[in-house]
């Protein structure tokens, strides 16, 4: 009860617990307001709420596996974080089992009845964006529910009820209402024109409820419950998934057509992890239809030709990670879709020949500006490019170790901040994923490889990352959310471990900043800003922005564990 209640305390505070000493950052790399690093030595769970990572200290303590862990942060991240994950949504996991990396791809589907045009309007014109996602015709069929009892199976070791008791007693007892919760809400602009939502998340008047407030959710405890029994059986079928389909297909301005068959159809796919070398370090990650390993590994394989670890963080560090990602993203919005309907060739891309090549065309004073595609072996492909959509602010990354050493990496998501701001009965919000799809179904007559397609799982640039060192022993753990700039965030992270050795804290609190083949994108509000100068000295188009990342790390040393949680939001790592 006493940890309970000064987890509670930090949540409304803001602040981490158990903060050890760090080492100061370099004055050039000062991002936000760091926290200190936390050290553990057996086991550690880095999320982005107190209360979820208590729920995830907890099951390690009583000998749970990270899967475990990961579970029950995930089912109260449902409730302290609900702008951001959640059983309505989506995750990739990423398993380190003390032997091999294996991934599981929970990622959403659109409905069978769906078409290319789905977000074309009467006058051939694309939609826009929040036209398209709030409402059911953005809902794709949940992969979250099905992923966690399927990663269970694999490699759980609590019983499963157990992982539900967290969330469950939450969700009962209730919740104090975070700083950033109603930061965010009162920032929302379609939430309140939900009923279930309004009386849930803001009073009588429209008005937001109060930080401290607390929030009782027994829909979603009952939904728990019946989860905690059938497993996720209960959610793809029986009431709540007739609860979902009502939902969708009976909103009042824009519905959509998600069916009790879609929901029964839904699988969870085990993918190759997508993995390479940077330096002396393996890095894996989630393969299609995630981007994100991939374009991390393509920036990685073009910063490897640097010596980044002279330079430091700064301006030109930023040139060439900028630049990198220039060349990623160029080839991301070509080439990644849903493997199951396009022909991705992801051996191609990582092709360490390839990325020499794409190297290449880089320059130390000059920015190339926009980058096209390329050229990799291995692919046969008939589709045009596709940029993104926007940004989405509704993920999260829960990143756990073990006390065998064993790691999870979960990168979850509902979308968009607060998804389609639709709420179930059922006491939770339904995605908007399919707004993860291209909306123009065709470029200069040719189909666009992320289209909307029946049974499609649309693009996603989420990247939870597992490091193996040289002697394939467990290094580090990390992910982000943040939408297509993820690929960014979790790259610059890396950088940060392994190139300039700061602490995961440290690593994470560093200035955001890359390219997504547009503007160089520096954060605002932090040295990053000392770089604009430079930056345009050599061509770059700059920008100024807030990069509101969430980046979960944790790093294996000989002594113990060293965990950060962004100091941007309010996560924390917690551990033994």
């Amino acid at each position: 009860m006493l940890r309970n209640l000064l987890v509670a305390g930090l949540l409304l505070a803001g602040f981490p617990t158990l903060a050890q000493e760090a080492r100061p950052l370099p004055e050039a790399a000062t991002g936000v307001t760091a926290k200190q690093a936390v050290t553990t030595k057996r086991e550690m769970v880095a999320a982005a709420n107190p209360l979820a990572a208590e729920a995830g200290r907890a099951v390690l303590s009583e000998g749970g596996s990270a899967v475990d862990a990961a579970i029950a942060v995930q089912l109260v991240l449902n409730l302290t974080e609900p702008q951001s994950s959640g059983i309505g949504g989506g995750a990739f996991l990423v398993v380190w089992d003390g032997q091999t990396v294996k991934t599981l791809d929970g990622r959403e589907t659109a409905p069978k009845a769906a078409k290319p045009d789905r977000f074309v309007g009467p006058d051939g014109k694309t939609l826009k964006f929040y036209d398209a996602v709030v409402g059911g015709r953005s809902v794709g069929v949940p992969g979250t529910p099905m992923l966690l009892e399927e990663a269970h199976k694999r490699w759980g070791k609590l019983p499963w009820k157990r992982l539900t008791e967290p969330a469950i007693r939450i969700a009962e007892e209730g919740f104090p209402i975070s700083p950033r919760l109603n930061g965010l809400l009162a920032q929302e602009k379609y939430l309140a024109g939900d009923p279930i939502a309004k009386a849930y998340f803001f009073e009588a008047d429209g008005s937001p409820k109060a930080t401290g407030t607390v929030l009782k959710n027994p829909a979603f405890a009952k939904t728990l419950r019946a989860l905690a029994d059938k497993g996720a059986d209960a959610f793809y079928g029986g009431a709540v998934a007739e609860d979902i389909v009502t939902t969708v297909t009976q909103h009042p301005t824009n519905p959509g057509d998600i069916t009790l068959q879609d929901l029964a159809a839904y699988r969870v796919e085990e993918r190759e992890p997508v993995c390479g070398t940077y330096r002396s370090y393996r890095i894996c990650g989630m393969g299609p239809p995630s981007s994100g390993a991939i374009a991390v590994q393509q920036m990685l394989g073009v910063l490897e030709e640097q010596n980044l670890a002279q330079m430091g963080p700064g301006a030109e560090a930023a040139h060439w990670i900028s630049e990198a990602g220039r060349l990623a993203f160029a080839d991301r919005a070509l080439y990644l879709g849903d493997p199951a309907f396009v022909n991705v060739p992801v051996k191609g891309l990582i092709d360490p020949g390839y990325i020499k090549t794409r190297a290449a065309l880089l320059n130390p004073t000059r920015s190339i500006g926009e980058a096209k595609a390329g050229d990799p072996p291995f692919q046969k492909t008939e589709f045009r490019f596709a940029p993104s959509n926007g940004i989405e602010f509704g993920t999260s990354h829960i990143s756990v170790v073990d006390r065998e050493g064993h790691a999870a990496s979960m990168t979850t998501t509902i979308e968009d901040g607060f998804g389609s701001r639709l709420m179930t009965k059922s006491g939770f919000l339904l995605n908007n994923e399919l707004t993860d799809f291209s909306f123009a179904p065709e470029e200069e007559g040719k189909p666009v490889a992320n289209r909307v397609e029946g049974g499609k799982r649309p693009r996603s640039s989420m990247a939870p990352t597992i490091v193996l060192d040289g002697n394939n022993k467990l290094y580090a753990v990390l992910g982000s959310p943040g939408g297509s700039q993820i690929i960014n965030y979790v790259g610059k992270t890396l950088v940060g471990l392994l190139d300039w050795k700061l602490d995961p804290q440290q690593a994470a609190d560093l200035p955001n900043f890359g390219s997504r083949n547009g503007p160089t994108e520096l954060e605002a509000h932090t040295n990053a800003e000392t770089w604009q100068a430079a930056l345009e000295a050599k061509g770059h188009e700059v920008k100024l922005m807030d990069m509101n990342s969430g980046i979960q790390a944790i790093v294996v040393t000989p002594d113990g564990l060293i965990g950060g949680a962004d100091a941007r939001r309010e996560g924390v790592a917690l551990g033994e």
